[in-house]
This record gives structure tokens, sequence and C-alpha cells, in this order.
């Protein structure tokens, strides 16, 4: 089975036959079947070589990196797998258009929303009065059907997340003080987390993207731009309340991550190497959770709800069916 392959030491990595070797700077080595690989996170120093990317693009491995401090610095995504110039058309046009924009943008805020007000609603259930920003989020929610276009779209959006960090000091546990959303560079330790979390969706989502006939460039809520992929910002917005942020809420409210896994000195900046692997592990291991799909009446995995996303879009696109962004339903 494929899975997400971690490196956090420093070394090099190489083709060895038709394998991927990671020679550590103490010089041990390891070897990995190559049909063994998903994707790759490099959250250390190393070097490579081309006949190693070669390797990497022809079995079509996304590869993310990743800075000294777990912040997400960029992609290799290799040479798409399964072009599609229809499709392709589709996209541009669905951008140009505003009234077609428009509508898969609103879709991705809508379902954003909805689960944002999920997680609150979770821990309101659980003791957490969170009635306050639960109703003020409802009420922003409403008026997402108003909007004549996406700047105004994201101006909503602003609002929703401003209300919905006002409510993290609540839902968390610690005692850590919280007060708005701040991201180059994090000032505090949950800043810290919510940039490593929201990295580790967006590249997760790239990946996806990758296996589908979907050009990652041609964005419909965020601006396309030059050296991003943003559809992958587009789609990570539904997803992020569910997989990022659960997590977060969940590590902070055990004690699984307290002060004593960030370098007080940088300001909480720097996330150490122990709780950067706890975080990813338990990111994947939240990935492999099944559940009942409603429509499909099987057990779907979290990760295979990010493809199926794009499956939903594409058919948006090619206007088979319309376009509802995932919900969460539990």
């Amino acid at each position: 089975m494929k899975r997400s392959f971690y490196i956090y030491s420093d070394g090099d990595l190489r083709r060895h036959d038709n394998t991927l070797q990671f020679t550590a700077v103490d010089g041990s080595k390891r070897d990995v079947p190559i049909e063994n690989v998903a994707e790759i996170y490099i959250m250390s120093e190393m070097s490579f070589n081309t006949k190693f990317i070669n390797l990497m693009a022809q079995h079509n491995i996304t590869i993310h990196f990743f800075n000294y401090y777990s912040f997400y610095t960029g992609s290799f995504y290799p040479k798409e797998c399964m072009p599609a110039g229809g499709l392709l058309v589709r996209q541009v046009q669905h951008y140009e258009d505003n009234e077609k924009r428009i509508i898969i943008a609103r879709r991705i805020i809508e379902a954003a929303a909805d689960n944002i007000y999920r997680n609150l609603r979770y821990y309101n259930e659980r003791g957490k009065d969170l009635t306050v920003y639960m109703d003020e989020i409802n009420a922003l929610r409403k008026r997402l059907s108003t909007c004549q276009n996406v700047s105004e779209l994201m101006g909503y959006e602003g609002n929703i997340r401003k209300t919905y960090y006002q409510s993290w000091n609540t839902i968390i546990d610690q005692d850590i003080k919280f007060e708005r959303r701040v991201k180059n560079p994090p000032d505090n330790m949950i800043n810290t987390l919510i940039s490593f979390a929201n990295g580790l969706v967006y590249t997760r989502v790239l990946s996806e993207i990758y296996h589908t006939q979907l050009n990652p460039t041609i964005s419909y809520l965020h601006e396309p731009g030059v050296r991003r992929f943003s559809l992958s910002l587009d789609i990570a917005e539904i997803f992020k309340p569910m997989l990022g942020d659960r997590l977060i809420f969940s590590l902070l409210n055990k004690k699984q991550i307290t002060e004593k896994d960030f370098t007080k000195n940088l300001n909480f900046l720097h996330l150490k190497k122990e709780a950067s692997q706890l975080i990813a592990s338990e990111f994947d291991n939240r990935l492999k959770t099944t559940i009942k799909h409603r429509e499909l009446k099987k057990d779907v995995s979290y990760q295979y709800l990010i493809r199926l996303e794009s499956y939903k879009l594409i058919k948006h696109l090619m206007e088979e069916k319309e376009y509802e962004g995932f919900k969460i339903w539990w």
C-alpha cells in the first residue's frame, strides 16, 4: 500500500536501481521500494540529483518541501499524468465568466463555513459555550448567497474566520493567548500550529489533484498567481476545519503538544522535530479514517474525500452535475 514518506534527517536522496535510497549524514542508508511511495515530505536539508527527480516524475510522485520552521515552501509537481485539453478549456471558461466563477467560489465558502460551524457545534455540545460565535457565523453564512463577486465573498469569509478564531481560546484547554491569525511569521504556538497543519492539508490536496485531470493553477476562490497551485488553496479551505483544525484541538486538549514542543527564544516560531513528526503522524492517521459515504454507500477514507472533491468539480465543469462542496454530516 502506498503511503506518504516523511524525511526529518539531513542527508541525500538518490535513485538506487529502481528504489528510493536515503543516506543520512551519519552514513546510514535506507532503501524504500518506489511502488510504496505516494508522496514525499522533506522536512530537512536534502541533496538529490536529476536521476532521482526523473525517477519521481516517472512514477508520478509529488515532493513537498518544508523549511527549518516546518513551514511549507514549495512542491515538485511532475508533468501531468492525465492531461485533458477539453477540461482545461472548461476550467478557464469558468474562471473568466464571473457568473460561473462565483457559483463555484460560493459553494467552496459555503462548505468551509458549514464545516467551521460543525466544529463549533461539536465543542458546544461538549460543554464549551460557543453560542455567541455560532450565532455570528450563522448570520454571516446567510449573507453568502447575496455576494455578487469574489472579493465580496472573500470579505465575508475573512469575517467568518475571524469570529471562528476568536472562539479558539474557549475550545482549547491550555492557557494560550490567541487573539488573531498571524501568518508571516506566526507570533505564538497556535499560529505556528495552524501554519504547519494548513501546509499539510494544502499539500495533500495538491497530491490528490495531481491524480485527476484538473489543472491546479486555475482556481475560482483564490486568484490564480505565479508560483502557486491556487486550486489547491480553494479545495483546502473545505478540508482545513476537519483535517487541520480538529487535529490542533485534539493535540492541544490532550496535552500531546505543549509549550515544550516549541523553541521559546524564537517566540514559539520553531516547532521541534519530535513535535513535527507527531503532528504529521497523527495527520496521516486521520486521513486513513473511514466513514460511510452517503451517496457511494460504502466506506471511504478522509483522504479519498479530497479526491472525490476534485471529481465533483470536474463533473460541474463538464456540466454533468452541479457542484456542492463537501460538508461534514457527522
